[in-house]
């Protein structure tokens, strides 16, 4: 049994990805440049607001400004206010969940204790929440899982981390924990979530939050990227 669980935020307990990605991809066609879905989820799934602006300068030569940050930042909580709802079964995950847990994201606090607050697991999850503005590099690094289990005073190898992205997989990984692949988010059909993550050889592929409490107890053996 797992001594602390990790969880990512947007796309793991809140259904987020698909409004993220959609105000992404509005502000890089308005600025000029064409985008496909699936290039968007490529580029910016699980990925801090400074890799999304790399990407951005890398692939499309948009340098952003604050003005143009604060633009998608206010249209992204926008959006989260009138649209984010909580991912199916992640209330009552966290209710039956008898381990410790947090939050490890990529996005900027403000944005991870909106979400949640917004989506009622707020109350169910702080003080515990981090994110990649306190750690010098976001995910692929390990720096932030890190930091997570240092903070809660557990060994790495005693976590699990649920993710939904495949920089979050490696990091992970990296970071020395199992970690355990949710497919079960509105955007897994539009980025071939599955196939994309059971390519990286996580520890188990699920798509139900609900299963989580059963799939924490099996043991080590039993998991070898085990689907369901």
């Amino acid at each position: 049994m797992a001594e602390l669980v990790i969880f990512d935020c947007d796309g793991v307990l809140v259904d987020s990805e698909t409004i993220s990605v959609s105000v992404l991809c509005d502000f890089v066609r308005k600025a000029g440049a064409d985008i496909g879905e699936e290039e968007a989820y490529r580029l910016f799934l699980g990925r801090s607001m400074a890799a999304v602006e790399e990407a951005l300068r890398g692939e499309f030569g948009l340098s952003l400004n604050e003005a143009q940050l604060g633009r998608i930042r206010a249209e992204t909580f926008r959006r989260f206010r009138d649209e984010l709802k909580p991912m199916p079964g992640a209330v009552e995950t966290l209710s039956r969940l008898n381990v410790r847990r947090c939050v490890a994201s990529s996005s900027s606090l403000e944005r991870i204790r909106l979400s949640l607050d917004l989506t009622g697991l707020l109350e169910m999850l702080e003080p515990h929440i981090y994110s990649a503005s306190m750690v010098a590099r976001g995910k692929p690094a390990p720096d932030l899982f890190l930091h997570a289990a240092k903070a809660m005073g557990v060994r790495p190898e005693d976590c699990v981390v649920v993710e939904d992205s495949p920089a979050g997989i490696e990091a992970a990984r990296r970071a020395g924990m199992r970690v355990f692949a949710f497919t079960g988010g509105s955007h897994a059909g539009q980025a071939a979530l599955a196939a994309t993550l059971a390519a990286l050889r996580p520890d188990l592929v699920f798509s139900d939050l609900r299963r989580l409490p059963g799939l924490l107890a099996a043991t080590p053996s039993h998991l070898g990227g085990r689907t369901g």
